[in-house]
């Protein structure tokens, strides 16, 4: 859905335009079900000759509504709401790799995300390899395999704050006739857009920054439109052979651009039901319309209280990618020229026993397992997050057991740091 407007417009007006007396918000469409005067008009939907409603489980029109908003900020061609960002991120990857098949990953990725590729998915018989971001072309190229299916990654990886190389990343998979999926959701599209640096899907989990204020769980999936799946059709047969269960129909084929969002409604919410729902998608259009607003005050408090740390004799270590000095700071500056994200990570002098006490003086800013919130908020990703890795695997993923991930609100950055300073000096 490619669109000539400002981020900021389409954050507030995106997705829905009401007509001659029509409500001015989203409405909320609360029903399960929707009524039809035929049954031949049903069954349209069902053969998926017709577009509409029959059952909210597959689509809605509020959560429509809003993945049309997202699609819009993004630049990409259709998109999908589902019940959460972990939902979003199987769907993303389950939608083209199935049993015996292989999928790269960055090392530096979510814990909850890295949990369901390396232990869920793999008991369905889908391997992945992980491999460091900051791999050369030739590392990076010698981890695909002939199975390999899709290559995936963080635009700024949580909690590690590492900063994707997406041209490099999106050269090798497209040198292997595979798309790149991005999860977007620590840059938003208002700090990043990855379509526009050769990513083909990009996810979010919208609780996040989108939602902003802690109100309702959920993610989206964005297609770009521009992976050519039929030139590449042994490699995707559920997009590019007949599906049985919809009277032979090739999505590739029917759908074009829309085939991949289309494949991942009609198969996989059909079966897995991970739906969003209306409510929620309203909470978090209300959120989209300040998003842009907000994220310039979060990458604000996030480098004054990074600042502030960096000159603390108490912290060991700062990493903020808008930090000059930082190891990502040339990779932020070319992907994310106007701030990255309000998520400062930190090491305590004392190690983990003295981040714990740390945590436990600070008054203002909460321990969350939230992040991305209006509401400053802080988290021991070892303990929480990240507890079903080791220590091997917490040094990979850039989680060492000393580090506090600091959420920054978008309260004013000289109380946050007054509440810092507090309980640093109870060390």
């Amino acid at each position: 859905m490619k669109s000539n407007r400002k981020i900021e417009t389409v954050c507030v007006q995106g997705g829905y335009t009401p007509g001659n007396g029509e409500p001015r918000q989203v409405p909320i469409i609360q029903s399960t079900t929707f009524k039809y005067n035929t049954s031949e008009d049903m069954g349209k939907l069902f053969d998926l000759e017709a577009s509409g409603y029959f059952y909210s489980r597959l689509q809605n029109p509020t959560c429509d509504t809003v993945a049309a908003k997202i699609c819009e900020m993004e630049g990409g061609a259709a998109a999908m709401l589902t019940s959460s960002g972990q939902a979003a991120n199987f769907f993303a990857t389950f939608n083209i790799a199935t049993c015996g098949d292989h999928i790269i990953s960055s090392t530096s990725i979510y814990g909850g995300t890295y949990n369901l590729f390396a232990v869920t998915m793999k008991k369905m018989g889908i391997e992945f390899t992980f491999i460091d971001p900051d791999c050369t072309e030739e590392e990076l190229n010698a981890a695909f395999r002939p199975n390999t299916k899709a290559v995936f990654g963080e635009t700024v990886a949580n909690p590690a704050l590492t900063v994707l190389d997406i041209e490099k990343f999106a050269k090798a998979a497209h040198a292997h006739g595979v798309p790149l999926i991005i999860d977007n959701t620590f840059a938003t599209p208002v700090n990043c857009r990855p379509f526009e640096f050769g990513a083909d899907i990009v996810t979010h989990s919208t609780t996040k920054y989108m939602d902003g204020h802690g109100s309702a769980v959920g993610g989206c999936i964005v297609d770009s439109g521009n992976f050519d799946w039929m030139a590449h059709a042994d490699k995707f047969p559920g997009l590019c052979t007949p599906d049985d269960s919809y009277h032979g129909i090739t999505y590739a084929t029917k759908f074009g651009k829309g085939a991949y969002i289309t494949k991942a409604t009609a198969q996989l919410m059909r079966d897995f039901g991970c739906t969003q729902s209306p409510q929620s998608a309203y909470y978090l259009n209300l959120g989209l319309e300040s998003l842009h607003v907000r994220m310039e005050r979060h990458c604000l408090n996030a480098l004054k209280v990074a600042e502030y740390l960096e000159k603390n004799e108490k912290i060991a270590w700062v990493n903020y990618p808008g930090l000059p000095g930082n190891k990502y700071y040339d990779l932020a500056a070319k992907y994310m020229p106007n701030g990255t994200c309000g998520v400062v990570s930190f090491g305590v002098k004392g190690g983990r026993a003295a981040a714990e006490k740390f945590m436990k003086a600070l008054r203002l800013i909460a321990i969350e397992t939230h992040v991305a919130d209006a509401r400053s908020c802080c988290l021991h990703p070892a303990s929480a997050t990240h507890r079903q890795m080791n220590d091997e695997e917490l040094i990979a993923a850039g989680v060492p057991g000393d580090l506090v991930r600091l959420s920054c609100g978008i309260e004013h950055y000289a109380d946050l740091i007054a509440d810092i300073e507090a309980a640093l000096n109870t060390l």
